[in-house]
């Protein structure tokens, strides 16, 4: 077995503890990278999905708090590992994520003159897309509230997009999460379409229905609000292309609410069909 690194110990008894909450699946290219960032927290736990790759043996190098459970959800698996943690701060990161110097730096010095009246943090994520930091359009700067106090926080929000919802104050920094999102443009229409159908399987489930209105606007509207109200123009050719497949995404999204009402009709008429013939 590889050495294992050792977590950053300066004035960790002189500040809030904080744990490091990762939820992993076949992760191997991206795990390392991730829970290197997180050697100075006091405590990781990871959440794996069964991967089947070496992700699980490359985290039992880093941390004793490794555990595989099934998949719940993305909210459901944040909720699951909150509960794992053994500290009151808890810091979610994804296995595609790393947190940079300068946050760390930041939560550190943040923590040891704590305002006791702060219960979460957030701070700005800056996407790493085909050999490119992304630095305009709706990929930044996406704020994300990820450090947080157990007791004043909780996952929430509508699959696939799990979000950290904070009774109290919450406080902004400035240092940066870095994500490193998709391996090409493949993968990143593999997620859309991944995406789009979890959406439109709550959509449907929370009882929205397409609209027409939708299906034709609300595309041309979110190309518009990344493209040029959000400046992703100044990506050059990576901001048309992320503004063109977020519109893209939105269409999908729609067209597939429609064809859950499709197929449900056709489940009632075979079913009014078959009472009919008895």
């Amino acid at each position: 077995m590889a050495e294992r690194p050792r977590l950053h110990t300066l004035n960790k008894t002189m500040r809030p503890r904080i744990t490091a909450c990762v939820t992993t699946y076949n992760e191997e290219r991206n795990i390392r990278r991730c829970l290197d960032s997180l050697a100075w927290c006091d405590e990781i736990v990871v959440v794996d999905s069964f991967s089947t790759d070496a992700t699980v043996e490359i985290c039992r190098t880093y941390t004793d708090r490794v555990v595989q459970h099934e998949w719940l959800g993305y909210i459901g698996q944040k909720n699951l590992i909150r509960k794992m943690a053994t500290h009151d701060w808890l810091l979610f990161v994804d296995a595609d994520e790393e947190v940079s110097a300068g946050l760390r730096a930041e939560i550190l010095n943040t923590f040891e003159g704590k305002d006791d009246h702060v219960y979460g943090y957030e701070f700005p994520r800056m996407v790493y897309y085909l050999g490119k930091w992304i630095r305009y359009g709706e990929w930044y700067p996406d704020i994300k509230l990820r450090l947080f106090h157990r007791d004043h926080g909780r996952s929430g929000g509508q699959e696939p997009h799990d979000q950290v919802f904070v009774t109290g104050e919450v406080k902004r920094l400035k240092g940066v999460l870095y994500h490193y999102t998709y391996d090409d443009i493949r993968d990143h229409l593999e997620t859309v379409n991944r995406f789009s159908s979890i959406t439109a399987h709550e959509k449907f489930k929370e009882g929205e229905r397409f609209r027409w209105m939708d299906f034709l606007l609300r595309p041309k509207i979110r190309f518009f609000k990344g493209y040029v109200v959000k400046r992703g123009f100044l990506d050059g050719f990576h901001g048309l292309l992320i503004a063109l497949v977020s519109s893209f995404g939105v269409y999908v999204k729609y067209a597939k609410l429609w064809e859950l009402a499709f197929q449900q009709r056709q489940v009632r008429a075979a079913g009014q069909e078959g009472g009919g013939a008895r």
